[in-house]
């Protein structure tokens, strides 16, 4: 639970960080504004839609507001920008921002509710039964099966991000609501913790001069060594990047697809209905597979990136 916390508060100023930066990109030659903006549809032409068209793009992109679509919009507050140093610091909400918050509280509420039937049951049930499953596959066949018994004093660290990414991806699910990681700031802030472990891990285990130079495999001619040592270098942002990349690319794929197919409605009528609702519920049954699929292969891919950092020598 106090991994998950720090887990969010560092999402959290990732996300405030980046989100303010998109709204400073202002048009050239207009002066900085720090006011704050009204958020009347009619006082601000940024925010208008043509609610007789059915733009995917801005469904997939990050807003000030969450779009109830008949219901109206729910406005995020705005605060002034910080500026530290060189930096300017937007710590205003975004609907990103919004949906993360939303599955960290209904994550920490469904597993208190779940240790809580598990205190009181010798044999657990029903939510209990389900979520001890979980952990149980996550430490006997992701941590253990790859690190041993060493990994398990990372067990609450991958348990973490194990079920904050399940339950972004699930999130979306439901009306009205998104996944926050289809957002690629919310995906590098992951990869990037990811990335801190891994390094902390392997300088902790080999030392820093051991950790560098295990990064060169053994038996590496020395006119090849400086082209190795920068190919190793090189090797080390792509495994981050690999993982922040994947993890946004699917679960934005899938939004789009299921929009697309809603679009046939619009554009064929009837005809269209009869094709994309049929594909659009089997999408957004999958989608619930695959967002299970994706907090598996984040966690896996974790495990494998810091067991190597650890044993350099496997």
């Amino acid at each position: 639970m106090k991994n998950l916390v720090l887990l969010v508060i560092g999402f959290i100023v990732l996300n405030f960080n980046s989100a303010f930066s998109q709204h400073e990109k202002a048009p050239t030659g207009t002066p900085e504004n720090p006011k704050v903006e009204t958020h009347s549809p009619t006082a601000n032409p940024e925010h208008e839609e043509d609610n007789s068209k059915l733009d995917i793009i801005s469904k997939v992109v990050d807003h000030d507001y969450v779009d109830f679509y008949f219901l109206g919009k729910l406005h995020l507050p705005k605060f002034p920008p910080v500026h530290i140093g060189g930096m300017t610091i937007d710590f205003s909400i975004t609907k990103s921002l919004f949906m993360m918050i939303c599955s960290s509280v209904l994550l920490i509420i469904v597993l208190g509710a779940a240790a809580s039937k598990n205190a009181k049951n010798k044999v657990p049930k029903g939510l209990g039964n389900l979520i001890e499953s979980l952990i149980v596959f996550v430490r006997d066949d992701i941590v253990v099966a790859n690190m041993g018994k060493d990994g398990l004093k990372l067990l609450p660290f991958f348990l973490t991000i194990f079920f904050f990414i399940l339950f972004a991806n699930f999130i979306g699910m439901f009306p009205f609501m998104a996944q926050p990681t289809k957002n690629v700031n919310v995906t590098g802030g992951l990869a990037l913790v990811t990335f801190a472990v891994t390094q902390v891990m392997g300088v902790k285990k080999n030392g820093f001069a051991g950790y560098l130079k295990g990064l060169v495999p053994p038996g590496i001619p020395v006119f090849v060594l400086p082209i190795m040592i920068i190919v190793e270098f090189i090797g080390l942002f792509t495994k981050p990047f690999s993982l922040l990349i994947r993890l946004f690319a699917n679960i934005t794929a899938g939004t789009i697809i299921i929009l697309s197919l809603i679009g046939l409605v619009f554009i064929l009528k009837w005809a269209g209905a009869v094709i994309a609702v049929p594909f659009a519920m089997f999408i957004y049954c999958l989608e619930i597979f695959v967002a299970l699929l994706q907090a598996y292969i984040f966690t896996m891919l974790s495990v494998l990136f810091i067991n190597m950092a650890m044993h350099q020598d496997h």
